[in-house]
């Protein structure tokens, strides 16, 4: 065995080779009086060169396999039967029936008008260019066309033969890693061409091992379950919740678990092999391809391409993993068809989702965003309760509310100021009773409570995920998982490559280039100003807005309709919410196409570095286009306004806009509620459905028009891999995320004005799973497997948003309502004890005859007497005062408490959430003990099989011991060789 060591540290075999061992293990067997020669010869079309060209030797097959490369008598899938036979049909498998499809390539291609396709030429090592002129070279199974009948035809044009080149030598060095590839041109896609890629038994152990990938051994042991009154109620739950469990198998509670360990070939006789076909997964099969791709590259245009830079550059149209098989009709089951029907269904909205499923076949990554998805719509459900329980409180108060009662109250019936000049009348302060007794729905004091609640929820809602996402990880074996450091991006390297080219023009250097933050200070000063900019914009959009409404106030007051000047403030209202809706659909679609295009100049090393950079920049744009209409309502409208005969104006006409006499909080709430619901509806019917929709109607279309032109039969079925190519590229998971994320804000944010947020949250969100369920499985290519154990930097995103969440819902509290005003009045300037004369108390007085010449209202008939005195909302000194229209001390006691109880708020909230934050422990108690429990039993797994080894050893040394006894009895002499080398006949049984 000593010749065969050194094996392991040799590169892998190439894929010709894998397949002879194959044959020679598997086939053989079936064919006792054929030879390997002909067996081989047989199978010629899956080889390239002879094992005599490659210098190896069957004879050192099994030495190969012992180190881990194949196992011996068995094959990676069996002999042809009638479920391969179906597979083999609907394009899952190779043309022979046994080799699964792991991973494709598309690419275009221009035919002649003869229908005749490229030669394929493939090749390896020292020989792939030498051998390029050579007409007998080999082509690519499934590949058609005659190397001397192209040879003569006349070329296709220079970018053409340079992508078929570059696919040429790509495709070779993915050989020579050991995957098998098939080609297929003969597809009912006119001018697509398909690269199927199988991963043999070799390559994904050898795969497993780099990717340190956890794999189940052979070693099973229970789970604790807990005792007592907890097991009991935990079973009663579990009978209660079954009608809504979904009908999958990884779904139920386990009672059983296998020890999992990072694969390794050296240890092979550890792990559960029992199945090899199912060993390693189709996600997982699908990833190792991946990783393989990204890792190798072709070099024929001067500078390394990997997969991604062909993408880019047109070489291939698009690479992708297949989906499992169809989702419709009476089909043969599988992972796709069970997700679509117990999780991409409307009719299982009441179900929990079978995460363990999804897991298995789109990976850990997506896995996690559904399962958070699940977890946020969950916690939603408490929320909703409490906020219809404050929203009914409000509802059955109102008609108790004193200071809606005085506003409705004819016979206290006050003249108000006009609400513009000129063209505006005095108008009647009963006239806003019904903007009034809207108000006191969220205006009440259960709305304290609620924020407070709210705040609290956000907390418990993270640290409920923290310990929902420790058990995933615990049940994934993603315990000790450790992201290692990812390939750099196509664009960094060809930017590395013009640095270093640059240089070598100067001066020649060695070492390996890499961008600085000087090569990158143009990107970055382009970033903050392009992030300033969009952001002014969005300001400025608002401030238009602003006018519109000003504008659009002093118009209708001019109005000859009667009903259009009663209703200008609805009127309004109404238009600009919607305005301001359309805008911020709008932007978010600009903002987002921005974003990455700032993310792409700045040209980050890895993925995860571009993607991390990628949601920074598009969720301050987008944040910041959703509310700051909101912000605008709530702490600044009215601010700045004046007061009459001293107001302020815009564009020297226009007067600021005032708040309604029972405050802005209710058009805070009409504008909160239209924005959100609006983006939820609209963005889920018209961009997350028809949108995909139409994209794929579109590209049916066109295909049947070039299957049309092409003359090709219609009634040819299409492959999986061509009904796959249709279907959308996965864009990633950024815009459901940030979906989401903007959601989460406006539950969060200015809850205090909007009680029955959580309950819309909640609605969306159901159709919102599965939605995005079904786009995953109906809509959209399959995504390559990611291996991940959180959400990353969407996690600290929602920390940030629950702590400004905090903050935003005590200045709601204090400013924009009227809660803190109230409460100065009832224990301070009440004279009885109670809210009577709490409307009274808010208003100022004016005397008409200071209105500025050219202000104040050309007629006054619709009072129906003559106006001295007009009354507005504000604390001010009366004109018969002798410091007129001067602050009042009463202003200040309000501010004052508006900013206490702003301190008090915030920091009891806050150590209130800390403190639950520190009282739920991350990790489950019963968790940490499985993961300790894990450690032990694998130290107990390997300390056994050391003891094992030993015990052998002292066999071995026993028998010796015995043979060398037999051999002294028998002949003296030898017992005195024996005695001259002791160790010899030991060290030569252990080389044997």
């Amino acid at each position: 065995m000593d010749d065969n060591e050194p094996m392991e540290h040799e590169d892998p075999p190439t894929m010709d080779v894998w397949s002879s061992a194959d044959i020679t293990c598997g086939d053989l067997k079936d064919q006792p009086g054929q030879s390997l020669h002909d067996t081989m010869k047989e199978n010629d079309k899956y080889h390239v060169t002879s094992d005599e060209e490659k210098g190896i030797h069957i004879i050192n097959i099994k030495a190969i396999e012992d180190i881990g490369y194949i196992q011996p008598d068995t094959l990676l899938l069996n002999s042809l039967g009638a479920d391969q036979e179906s597979a083999c049909k609907h394009g899952l498998c190779f043309t022979d029936g046994q080799r699964k499809v792991d991973y494709i390539l598309a690419y275009t291609y221009k035919k002649s008008s003869t229908n005749r396709t490229l030669s394929k030429k493939f090749h390896h090592n020292n020989s792939l260019h030498a051998s390029r002129s050579s007409k007998d070279s080999h082509q690519l199974p499934g590949g058609t066309g005659d190397v001397e009948h192209a040879e003569n035809e006349p070329k296709i044009d220079y970018h053409e033969d340079d992508k078929r080149f570059r696919r040429e030598e790509y495709e070779g060095n993915l050989i020579e890693t050991g995957l098998e590839l098939e080609k297929d041109e003969e597809t009912k896609l006119h001018g697509v061409g398909f690269v199927k890629i199988h991963a043999p038994w070799n390559v994904l152990c050898r795969e497993a091992e780099f990717m340190k990938l956890k794999l189940p051994t052979k070693k099973i042991y229970h789970i604790n379950q807990k005792q007592g009154l907890m097991h009991k109620l935990n079973s009663v739950l579990q009978k209660i919740t079954e009608p809504i469990q979904p009908k999958v198998a990884s779904h139920r509670p386990q009672t059983v678990k296998h020890l999992s360990y990072p694969f390794s070939r050296e240890k092979q006789h550890l792990f559960d092999m029992s199945d090899k076909d199912s060993f390693f997964d189709s996600k997982t099969r699908s990833s190792i391809v991946y990783e393989i791709l990204k890792r190798t590259t072709c070099t024929k245009a001067k500078y390394s391409m990997g997969i991604t830079s062909l993408l880019a550059n047109g070489v291939y149209s698009a690479a992708y993993p297949q989906h499992d098989g169809d989702y419709e009709n009476d089909i043969e089951p599988n992972d796709r068809k069970l997700l679509c029907d117990e999780w991409a269904s409307y009719g299982v909205f009441y179900k929990y989702q079978p995460i363990d499923l999804v897991r298995k076949y789109f990976g850990e990554k997506i896995a996690l965003y559904f399962a958070w998805l699940g977890v946020y719509t969950q916690m939603l459900i408490p929320a909703s309760i409490v906020g219809i329980i404050v929203f009914l409180y409000g509802c059955a108060t109102v008609d108790h509310d004193i200071p809606s009662m005085e506003m409705c109250d004819q016979r206290n019936n006050m003249t108000m100021c006009p609400l513009c000049d000129k063209t505006c009348n005095y108008w009647k302060i009963s006239s806003a009773c019904a903007t009034a007794r809207a108000s006191h729905l969220f205006d009440n004091p259960a709305t304290v409570f609620f924020s407070v609640f709210m705040a609290l929820w956000a907390a418990t809602f993270m640290e409920h995920w923290k310990r929902r996402q420790m058990r995933l990880n615990y049940r994934w074996d993603l315990t000790g998982f450790e992201e290692e450091q990812d390939h750099p991006r196509a664009e960094y390297e060809a930017k590395v490559l013009q640095k270093s080219l640059k240089k070598d023009q100067r001066r020649k250097e060695t070492e390996k280039e890499k961008l600085t933050w000087r090569d990158r200070v143009p990107a970055y000063a382009t970033n903050l100003v392009s992030i300033i900019f969009m952001i002014g914009m969005t300001f400025a959009i608002v401030f238009g807005v602003i006018v519109y409404r000003v504008s659009t106030a002093a118009a209708l007051a001019m109005s000859s309709n009667p009903s259009a000047r009663a209703n200008v403030r609805a009127t309004v209202t109404a238009t600009a919410v919607i305005i301001n809706l359309v805008v911020i659909l709008i932007l978010d679609e600009v903002y987002g196409c921005i974003a990455r295009w700032l993310t792409q100049i700045e040209v980050p090393k890895t993925d995860k570095t571009f993607e991390e950079r990628l949601i920074f920049k598009a969720f301050l744009l987008k944040f910041v286009n959703a509310y700051t209409p909101i912000f605008y309502v709530a702490f600044f409208k009215g601010r700045f306004a004046g007061r009459p005969g001293d107001y302020l104006y815009i564009f020297g006409s226009f007067r600021m806009e005032e708040c309604a006499p029972g405050g802005c909080l209710m058009e805070l709430c009409i504008q909160l509620s239209i924005i959100m619901l609006g983006k939820q509806l609209i963005q889920n019917n018209l961009f997350e459905i028809g949108i995909p929709k139409m994209k794929k109607l579109i590209r049916y279309l066109k295909s049947r028009r070039q299957t049309y032109l092409g003359h090709e039969e219609p009634l040819k079925k299409k492959q999986r891999y061509e009904l796959d190519y249709d279907l959308e590229p996965f864009a990633g998971l950024t815009p459901e995320y940030m979906e989401m994320i903007i959601q989460f804000g406006f539950v969060t944010l200015f809850v205090a004005s909007f009680p029955l947020a959580p309950l819309f949250a909640l609605l969306n969100n159901i159709i919102e799973i599965r939605l995005d369920a079904k786009k995953f499985i109906t809509e959209l290519r399959r995504p390559v497997a990611v291996r991940a154990k959180d959400i990353g930097i969407w996690y600290n995103i929602l920390r940030g948003i629950g702590k400004l969440a905090v903050i935003i819902n005590a200045f709601v509290i204090s400013f924009t309502s009227d809660f803190i005003p109230r409460l100065v009045y009832l224990y301070m300037y009440s004279p009885d004890g109670t809210m009577h004369g709490f409307l009274n108390n808010t208003l100022a007085y004016f005397n008409v005859s200071d209105f500025k010449p050219g202000t104040g209202p050309n007629i006054d008939e619709e009072v129906g007497y003559p106006v001295e005195i007009c009354r507005y909302k504000d604390y001010r000194e009366p004109p018969w005062s002798e410091n007129k229209y001067d602050i009042t001390k009463e202003f200040w006691a309000v501010l004052a408490a508006r900013l206490a109880f702003v301190i008090v708020f915030q920091n009891l909230v806050m150590f209130m959430s800390d403190f639950v934050d520190w009282i739920i422990p991350d990790i489950p108690k019963d968790i940490s003990e499985q993961i300790h429990r894990e450690k032990v039993l694998m130290v107990e797994v390997f300390l056994k099989e050391e003891q094992g080894k030993l015990q052998l050893l002292e066999t071995w040394k026993e028998n010796d011991k015995k043979k060398g006894e037999n051999y002294n009895n028998q002949s003296p002499r030898l017992f005195r060789c024996s005695t001259e080398s002791p160790t010899s006949a030991y060290s030569h049984r252990v080389d044997v």
